[in-house]
């Protein structure tokens, strides 16, 4: 019969716990520390427990515990207080009380026999202990607070039983272990809790989520990092055995203080601050989660990475977490019965956490035929898919390009500096590119000029480049291999530097000026505004300014080869082009009284005045002159290859449904539409030189789109229908 009540009062932690009784055996044991460590054990018990724990119960925990302390290296290091607060303990928060720490140090400790430290002991326990025992997360579980029997007798826990498992198996072979949680994560999605084991410090982890990289990595660092101390709901604590006033909140039972705490989300916040942005995924097949392959990508569908879902045994919240820029627009896809389906877009920054559901997912355009009729929908979506087709073929040498402000075309190679000024806007930075003076003089002068350049001016915000001119010859800055360049140039930078592709600059100084008066009005299409300052034009015109706001800057005795006197007859002609077309041609014309070529730096404020403009890719009128360099395309008319030459020009102007063209314009000329321009929906009425019109259904292809990304990747200025005049 004694045997029996032995068994009965050992195993169901019989009533009216003999608590002096405890503390008498420690220290006939284990001397003054054991009965320090009895003592500390019963001052901060819970109330309950010392109601219903026996003298046998806790002598055994008492003694594997001081076992542990012995027997394992790490464990002599551990400091008293430490040793007595997280090792020490017989329970993690309120679970049922198993007298656990026998087997488990039996299962434990020959997992970690070869480990040298804590850290590594933990780790081995975290990878092959819930193997070991076959528990598992899993939201079938009877109850949160389960005791490490209850969970492994299911082989079920969610992450609140994972974590007293580990913390026991910790404690178990000597290495502090504490819980960790949070009531409510900052976004609401839900609470959580983890795992942190002492080695000369608080280290943590996943329970049962094993990370290769060690500790202090784990799916849920980035929800962490934005928990807040002040708020009891969204901070993060830490279970401490010693209550000295803090408590931590148990959301399984509310209004229990049963549990002492300490708010530890500061540490966290410091840990965790470098984390990306990223965003959560969970695929659900009814009311149930699965595990799909799936891929992120942008708003048109362009792939940017492969993940896949996580469901059965994963918590609830451990998923795959997909890096994501705030403010862009995104969208999945999942592989369903064969078919490509894909969920509507979604804004980075809005949401933590995305659930989604395979009844709401809706199949992928097919854009296979290149030549079936798009909306005006899909054919956006197939300008930035192309797009981003096409950039990212060329982006790994653009890249490298940016790096080092240098590329190559053909035998000429163009060098930059740059700068960069204020923050960037959501609209996109702003381009500056400045031509540097010099000439037909020696290598070195045209270079010390070049460092000059990238000093002159200071725009408020935006990218300042001063490329160095590839030759350095008289007309340097408007040979025919300056253009493409720039235009490679440009699009390089809105591709990899944020820049807009509507608020892009050129300006220049004295022969950078020269290429100013030359360059502006044969690329106007690409620029928002220009500034000339002490250039000379030669023989170049200012038609093609017609939507280009340009300004002229000139020192009234700067008289080398006629330059003051030519820039006054400039100013009249553009003023009289404005005259003549009230909605074009702007202008600001400076001609600085005194001053000679340089200008005490007054052309400045051309800065502030260009900045004011961004570029129309899309004006219902233009004018179009070609130079001695001459171009196939501008804004949205193209030239058959071979049919631009020099002096030609050609007027071309929409109004209402109508577009009529006049002037040098040759058969097989193309028109490029784009709803940006006018609606595509209904058909157009085309007049070439008076000639009779003709009547066409403009048609959006992916056909048009390829072509004109093709020759110029420009996304804001690509058509999606192309008219060939007769």
């Amino acid at each position: 019969m004694k045997t029996a009540a032995l068994f009965l009062t050992t195993a169901l932690c019989a009533i009216a716990a003999p608590t002096d009784d405890f503390i008498a055996a420690a220290n006939a044991k284990h001397g003054a520390s054991g009965e320090k460590a009895a003592r500390f054990l019963v001052e901060h018990m819970p109330p309950a427990d010392k109601e219903s724990l026996s003298a046998e119960f806790l002598t055994e925990n008492l003694d594997l515990a001081m076992k542990a302390r012995a027997d394992f290296a790490w464990a002599k290091d551990v400091p008293e207080e430490i040793f007595l607060n997280d090792v020490l303990p017989y329970a993690v928060f309120d679970e049922p009380r198993d007298p656990w720490r026998a087997d488990f140090m039996g299962k434990a400790a020959p997992l970690v026999k070869d480990a040298k430290t804590a850290s590594e002991a933990a780790e081995i326990l975290n990878r092959d202990f819930f193997k070991l025992i076959n528990t598992h997360y899993h939201t079938g579980r009877k109850r949160t607070n389960q005791s490490p029997k209850e969970s492994i007798e299911q082989g079920k826990a969610t992450c609140t039983g994972l974590s007293i498992i580990l913390v026991d198996a910790c404690r178990a072979v000597g290495i502090p272990a504490r819980a960790v949680g949070t009531p409510l994560w900052w976004n609401k999605s839900g609470n959580h809790t983890w795992v942190e084991i002492w080695d000369k410090g608080w280290h943590f982890m996943g329970a049962d989520e094993y990370d290769a990289k060690g500790l202090n990595h784990g799916w849920f660092i980035d929800h962490a990092s934005r928990a807040h101390a002040d708020d009891p709901m969204h901070a993060i604590y830490a279970t401490s055995w010693k209550r000295d006033g803090g408590i931590f909140p148990m959301v399984w039972s509310p209004k229990s203080a049963s549990v002492g705490g300490v708010n530890v989300t500061e540490r966290y916040a410091a840990i965790t601050a470098p984390i990306p942005t990223t965003i959560g995924v969970r695929f659900f097949e009814g009311d149930d989660r699965s595990v799909r392959k799936g891929s992120l990508t942008t708003e048109s569908g362009f792939v940017l990475g492969e993940f896949e879902t996580k469901a059965g045994t994963a918590d609830l919240n451990d998923t795959p977490r997909l890096s994501v820029t705030p403010g862009k627009s995104y969208r999945l896809r999942f592989e369903i019965a064969g078919n490509a389906m894909e969920t509507a877009p979604f804004k980075a920054g809005d949401k933590d956490m995305l659930d989604i559901r395979a009844d709401d997912l809706t199949p992928v355009p097919d854009f296979s035929d290149a030549n079936a009729p798009l909306s005006e929908k899909d054919a956006a979506r197939a300008i930035a898919f192309t797009y981003e087709t096409m950039l990212a073929e060329q982006k790994e040498a653009r890249a490298a390009e940016m790096q080092a402000k240098s590329f190559t075309m053909g035998d000429k190679t163009m060098r930059w500096l740059e700068k960069t000024f204020g923050d960037a806007p959501v609209d996109g930075r702003s381009l500056w590119i400045s031509m540097h003076g010099g000439g037909e003089a020696p290598e070195r002068v045209n270079t010390q000029q070049w460092q000059n350049q990238i000093r002159l001016y200071q725009p408020e915000e935006g990218i300042y480049i001063a490329p160095r001119a590839p030759t350095d010859k008289w007309n340097m800055w408007h040979q025919d291999h300056i253009d493409p360049m720039f235009a490679h140039l440009i699009e390089s930078m809105v591709a990899l530097r944020g820049v807009s592709p509507d608020k892009v600059y050129l300006m220049g100084y004295s022969a950078g000026g020269d290429g100013v008066w030359q360059v502006a009005p044969r690329m106007a299409d690409r620029y928002a505004a220009a500034a000339m300052m002490a250039g000379h034009p030669n023989e170049a015109q200012l038609f093609g300014l017609r939507n280009l706001p340009f300004a002229i800057f000139m020192g009234e005795n700067d008289a080398a080869v006629n330059r003051y006197k030519v820039a006054v007859e400039k100013c009249a002609e553009i003023l009289e082009l404005q005259k003549g077309d009230p909605e074009g041609y702007v202008h600001l014309s400076r001609i600085y009284p005194g001053l000679g070529h340089w200008m005490n730096l007054k052309d400045a404020e051309g800065v502030p005045w260009m900045a004011k403009f961004t570029r129309n890719p899309w004006p219902k009128k233009i004018v179009w002159y070609q130079d001695d360099v001459t171009h196939h395309r501008f804004y949205w008319l193209r030239l058959p290859e071979g049919s631009a030459v020099k002096d030609q020009k050609i007027t071309a102007e929409i109004e209402g449904r109508k577009i009529k063209l006049t002037g040098d314009v040759p058969p097989g000329t193309q028109i490029l539409l784009s709803d940006k321009l006018i609606g595509l929906a209904e058909p157009l009425e085309i007049s070439v030189n008076d000639k009779v019109p003709f009547t066409v259904k403009p048609v959006r292809t992916l056909v048009a789109i390829r072509a004109a990304l093709k020759e110029r990747l420009d996304i804001a200025a690509t058509p999606t229908a192309v008219i060939t005049c007769p």
